[in-house]
Formats: structure tokens, C-alpha cells, sequence
């Protein structure tokens, strides 16, 4: 596939959730590209100023609306090229907290978007998955078809995304790829909040010359995946004519993985350019959190072989990008 084909470019796309960390960043990239965007979020947990330098845009169109209201969906969705699902309620502690909302959000809202592409008969319908779905498998690196019981109610709700998806495409023909994330970090991800996602937390405390919590013995290790491998997937899983690689699903990762404490060390080694003080900062270590998995890395040779998915960027060269921006915008 050229390089040009392998980009979303003069077509109508619809982000959901385009006020949160991704969806934003997907956003500023598909403006770029000469798309007319339509953003729809109801900032429960997205910010308007992630979307407010685009909204004198006239490429770009915010409807501000939630995905649990059917008709909403279907407004938003009218005319739609391509759809790229975000909107959803994340974090496993959230959803062990509220297991009500995270399922009516998760599932009812993203059945609503369904509904709302097929009848609009959008091209397709690439939505945001979870490694949250392979859950108790013991097996590293993570393969797409080997997968173990849901360890929380958000996991669950995330792998039965992947069962509608996969209802509808069989169904009614509608073309869907689910892209299971594994940890995304980078620009403009919140570093406040119960629910705020490790990297961005670690970095705000240490920037404040705070010692972090680690929840566990610090083994715990990830596959932490850099924001711009993840805009580069969504538009390969959207773009992609091969009909085998239409109607599944794909690990989105950098294909390693790295513990919290290497993590940290790596974190603070980074910000001491800007700060030399932090180097000295020792972290503090708390219960491991129910409902995480102790270790989660991908096989990603399905993405890399059918949407020809090349990671640019792996954490060490995400984690220097990001924070570079944290420290410029704190």
C-alpha cells in the first residue's frame, strides 16, 4: 500500500470520545490531512480545551451529545465516511467502583454507534478495544485469539464490544476493526483524578517533587504504547482494502514491555534535565489494585502483517516526546 493510501485523507470522520487524550490527538491529525471532522463527546471525561483550537475550524464540527442517546448517534453519523469510536468510560478501578455506568457507556452506547453506522452506511467502523480483554491468560506476548476471563467489569464490558462488532459485521455487513490498546500514553493525557492513567500521574508527582505510589512490588510490567503509533494505526485500520484484514481485531502496542519500577527510573531520569532534584525522589509502594493484570505484552505481527502497522515511535523516544510537552504545557 502507497504511503498515501495508508492515510485518511478528503473524507468525512466522525471521532467519538474527540475531546478525550486520543480522540483529540486523532483529531488535530485528520484536520491536517484535508478531512471535514465531526467530534461528538459529552466531557464527562474529555476537556474542551483538547478540541478548542479546532473549533473556529471550518473543517471541523463539535457535537456535544452522548453516545447513550440513540438519536444523537445517528445525528452525528449522518454523511460519515469513516467512524473512529473512542467515546467510552475507561479505568478498571472505575469500573469495580461504578459497574453500572462503565456498562451503559461501554456497551448500550457503543451498541447505539452500531445501530447509527449501519444505518448511515458508513465505509467503516474502527472502534477502541482493550488489552483488558485478555484478562487471566497467562501467555506473553498477548496473541489476538488466545484470551482468558474478564477480570473486571470494564474488561468485560470492552470484550463484548468485540462480540456486537463482530455480530454486525457477520450480519449486517457493516465493516468493523476493533484496535485493543495497550496503555497509551502522550500529549495532553490527564495526570489528574481518581482514574488517572499511571504515566501522566508518575510525571505530575514528580514534577512536583513528590515520591509516586506504586501499587505492588513494582514488577508489575506493561507495553506501554506512544500516542503517535496509535493515530497511525486507526488510519490503517480504516484505510486497509484487503478483505483479511477487514472484520477483526488487532493488538495495538510497541510489542515490549517494561516494569513500573524501570518505568519510573526511566521517568525520572528524562525530567532531571529539567529538574536535577528529581533524581533523589524514591517512590512509595501500596497494594497491587484488584483487577489488574501483573503482566501485559503484545504480539503485534497481526497488525504489522495485514494494516502493514510499523510502530515509530518505541517508549523510550515516547516518553522523551511526552515529557518535553508535559513540561512546556504545565
Amino acid at each position: 500500500m502507497a504511503a498515501s493510501q495508508r492515510i485518511i485523507t478528503d473524507a468525512k470522520v466522525l471521532v467519538t470520545g474527540g475531546a478525550g487524550f486520543i480522540g483529540s490527538n486523532l483529531i488535530d491529525t485528520l484536520l491536517k490531512q484535508n478531512n471535514e471532522v465531526v467530534c461528538l463527546d459529552n466531557f464527562s471525561t474529555g476537556k474542551k480545551e483538547n478540541i478548542e483550537h479546532n473549533l473556529n475550524n471550518p473543517h471541523f464540527n463539535l457535537i456535544e451529545g452522548d453516545i447513550r442517546d440513540l438519536n444523537t448517534c445517528k445525528k452525528a453519523s449522518q454523511g460519515i465516511d469513516y467512524i473512529l469510536h473512542q467515546a467510552a468510560l475507561g479505568s478498571v478501578p472505575r469500573s469495580i467502583e461504578d459497574p453500572i455506568t462503565t456498562n451503559e457507556v461501554n456497551i448500550s452506547g457503543f451498541l447505539n454507534m452500531l445501530l447509527a453506522a449501519k444505518e448511515a452506511n458508513v465505509k467503516r467502523f474502527v472502534y477502541a478495544a482493550s488489552s483488558s480483554t485478555y484478562g487471566d491468560h497467562p501467555d506473553l506476548p498477548k496473541q489476538e485469539d488466545k484470551i482468558g476471563k474478564p477480570l473486571s467489569p470494564y474488561a468485560v464490558t470492552k470484550y463484548v464490544n468485540e462480540l456486537y462488532a463482530s455480530v454486525f459485521s457477520k450480519t449486517y455487513g457493516l465493516e468493523t476493526i476493533g484496535l485493543r490498546y495497550f496503555n497509551v500514553f502522550g500529549r495532553r493525557q490527564d495526570p489528574n483524578g481518581a482514574y488517572a492513567a499511571v504515566i501522566p500521574k508518575f510525571i505530575n508527582t514528580l514534577v512536583h517533587l513528590e515520591p509516586p505510589t506504586i501499587n505492588g512490588d513494582g514488577r508489575t510490567s506493561r507495553d506501554f504504547t506512544y500516542i503517535d503509533n496509535v493515530i497511525q494505526i486507526n488510519q490503517l485500520a480504516a484505510v486497509v482494502t484487503d478483505k483479511n484484514a477487514i472484520n477483526k481485531v488487532y493488538n495495538v502496542a510497541y510489542g515490549d514491555r517494561i516494569s513500573l519500577i524501570e518505568m519510573l527510573e526511566l521517568l525520572k531520569n528524562t525530567l532531571s534535565k529539567y529538574e536535577p532534584q528529581i533524581l533523589k525522589i524514591k517512590p512509595n509502594f501500596g497494594p497491587e489494585r484488584k483487577g489488574d493484570v501483573k503482566h501485559s505484552q503484545a504480539d503485534i505481527s497481526l497488525a504489522r502483517n495485514l494494516l502493514g502497522y510499523q510502530p515509530t515511535h518505541d517508549f523510550e523516544s515516547g516518553i522523551k516526546n511526552y515529557v518535553d510537552w508535559f513540561w512546556e504545557h504545565k
